[in-house]
């Protein structure tokens, strides 16, 4: 660790026996326990909101969360003497979820349920003041006009790469895709008001990274975005990276759906919801957005290859929509 990384957990009124570097963090093995000490961009009131969520998923029953630690000044965010800012929460003994064992995933899904039953009636501090999720028409028409920006830019490049040809072979079949997908999503609008109405809460960044399997059961990590959104929204994220890496297995699906709506039943328009976002290239938008954000000069290998595997998987994705929702797109090939 840096001196000033040693500085700011002096702040703290904890112990430090051994530090291990993790991602972007420091595991921090104290005389209370594990901890983690990370750099973040939060502010004081967020942090404090983030603690009442906790707070209330813990009175609920789901005692593996995140829980921020107080400085000695009684604030969850310190400051280091080189401007940045860290917090120091609980960290759990454990690994983190695998995507290739099912019954891991299928209690990450039961786990996501218990967790929205909770976060769907808050307490009324986080209600009122929680940020609110972007209308769904609106991020997926802001995602349309980026793509088409991003095509606007590589026409107009002389020489083009590996990566900017194949953007342009392909991108006819995807954008279509994309304005047929976003143009159906007018009709989530009524859950959407209604997650507003209602202030359900979500995680936010549900995925198997924020998820460690202890020996107690599965701890829930990260809320750093929660917000007041569509639940469901939470349940299409976590199926997307869990599908993308199981080549959009049909039996797994069926499981996924069905362990959660046993325990936060679904209604038909949250399942189209969740139909429709699994439905949009979202792959084929990130891969084209980190390239365009990127430094052209050299573009890897990997984001090449990140590129066709979600023209690839257009299709696999195709069915997996048809048969576990019955939701059937209009194209017929990429």
């Amino acid at each position: 660790m840096k001196e000033y990384e040693l500085e700011v957990l002096k702040q703290y009124d904890i112990e430090v026996n051994h530090v291990k570097r993790g991602r972007n963090s420091f595991l921090l093995d104290t005389d209370r326990g594990l901890f983690l000490l990370q750099s973040t961009r939060m502010s004081e009131r967020r942090a404090e909101l983030l603690d009442c969520l906790c707070l209330h998923l813990q009175k609920g029953g789901c005692g593996y969360v995140d829980k921020l630690s107080v400085n000695k000044e009684g604030n969850f965010i310190s400051k280091a003497e080189d401007g940045t800012f860290y917090l120091v929460k609980r960290w759990f003994s454990g690994k983190e979820c695998s995507v290739q064992k099912d019954y891991e995933v299928i209690e990450a899904a039961k786990n996501l349920a218990f967790l929205h039953n909770i976060m769907a009636y808050p307490p009324q501090e986080l209600a009122e003041n929680a940020s609110f999720g972007m209308n769904p028409e609106e991020e997926l028409q802001r995602y349309n006009q980026k793509l088409r920006k991003i095509r606007s830019f590589i026409r107009r490049r002389s020489a083009k790469n590996e990566f900017e040809l194949l953007f342009l072979k392909f991108f006819e079949e995807m954008y279509a895709l994309a304005r047929e997908v976003s143009g159906q999503t007018a009709k989530c609008q009524k859950i959407y008001e209604k997650s507003r109405h209602k202030k359900t809460i979500v995680h936010g960044d549900y995925n198997y990274h924020n998820l460690i399997i202890t020996q107690e059961g599965i701890a829930t990590v990260n809320f750093d975005n929660f917000r007041v959104d569509i639940q469901a929204g939470d349940l299409y994220y976590f199926m997307r990276k869990i599908m993308e890496k199981n080549r959009w297995d049909r039996h797994l699906g069926e499981q996924i759906i069905r362990s959660y709506t046993r325990i936060h039943p679904l209604s038909e328009e949250e399942l189209r919801y969740v139909a429709l976002r699994l439905a949009y290239p979202e792959k084929f938008f990130k891969a084209a957005n980190t390239y365009y954000q990127s430094n052209k000069a050299k573009i890897p290998q990997k984001s090449v290859e990140k590129l066709v595997l979600s023209v690839q998987e257009t299709m696999r994705k195709k069915k997996f929509l048809e048969d576990i929702f019955s939701f059937h797109l209009k194209i017929s090939s990429v």
